[in-house]
């Protein structure tokens, strides 16, 4: 299982998903925005808030609130607001590199606010390019497992453009190029599969395998920049273990 599985599968375990719904539809609200203005507030001839409004649907966002976001990021109405999609490229500790994509309305603030994240729990800020070119950049699809059949699932989503389907645990994990995400999010919907789970994710060519204490350091400041209201996502090189799975459930 991928180190990007891995932890949103301990996430779903804990709860963090609904402990955290208003947190997520402010991400999802500002991913939509920033997906309107670039490419206007059609969905259906914008993949990009297409991929958005289906994540909103998927969290239960009210379908007004959905609504009033593309009119906002389209600027259309009174209360447009320009939103800006940053990269942010950083080391954590014992030199592992990581990846967070941001949407925001301020850069100053969001900048601040991660480097507040890395400088407490001994992480840096890194130059623009040396990060990313350890990663290829993939969509990412959680399909719930329960009542589905694995076979099916993969020959859809292979048949959709598809690069890999893996059984892992309470999900089948799609990983597809980055321009086939909604592509194959909408045929796997289509044949009646469950998503719980779509996105754009950073993947690493090559993982860092750390003790679990230090991985667990690692896991600790990636939680702190998540929990940023202008994060949408981290992510990371770090190796997450079976060891490290353990230790993060029982935490």
């Amino acid at each position: 299982m991928s180190g990007h599985s891995k932890w949103s599968t301990i996430k779903r375990k804990k709860g963090a998903e609904d402990a955290k719904r208003g947190k997520i539809f402010t991400r999802v609200t500002r991913e939509i925005m920033s997906a309107a203005r670039q490419g206007g507030a059609d969905p259906e001839m914008n993949a990009a808030l297409r991929m958005a409004v289906d994540k909103a649907k998927t969290a239960n966002m009210p379908k007004d609130n959905i609504e009033r976001a593309i009119n906002r990021g389209a600027g259309i109405g009174d209360d447009a607001v320009i939103m800006e999609e940053i990269i942010y490229e950083c080391y954590g500790p014992h030199g592992v590199a990581l990846v967070i994509d941001v949407v925001t309305d301020n850069r100053n603030r969001s900048l601040a606010d991660i480097k507040y994240a890395l400088n407490r729990n001994n992480g840096n800020m890194a130059n623009s390019g040396a990060v990313t070119w350890q990663f290829d950049q993939k969509g990412y699809i959680a399909i719930k497992a329960k009542g589905a059949d694995f076979e099916e699932a993969f020959m859809i989503a292979a048949e959709a453009g598809a690069d890999d389907v893996q059984q892992e645990d309470d999900i089948f994990a799609v990983y597809t190029p980055r321009e086939e995400l909604a592509n194959v999010s909408r045929a796997l919907e289509k044949s009646g599969f469950t998503l719980e789970e779509r996105e754009l994710i950073w993947m690493p060519q090559n993982e860092i395998e750390l003790d679990t204490d230090q991985a667990l350091q690692v896991m600790n400041l990636i939680e702190k920049i998540e929990e940023l209201d202008d994060v949408q996502n981290v992510a990371s090189n770090l190796s997450i273990t079976d060891a490290v799975v353990e230790a993060l459930a029982a935490v």
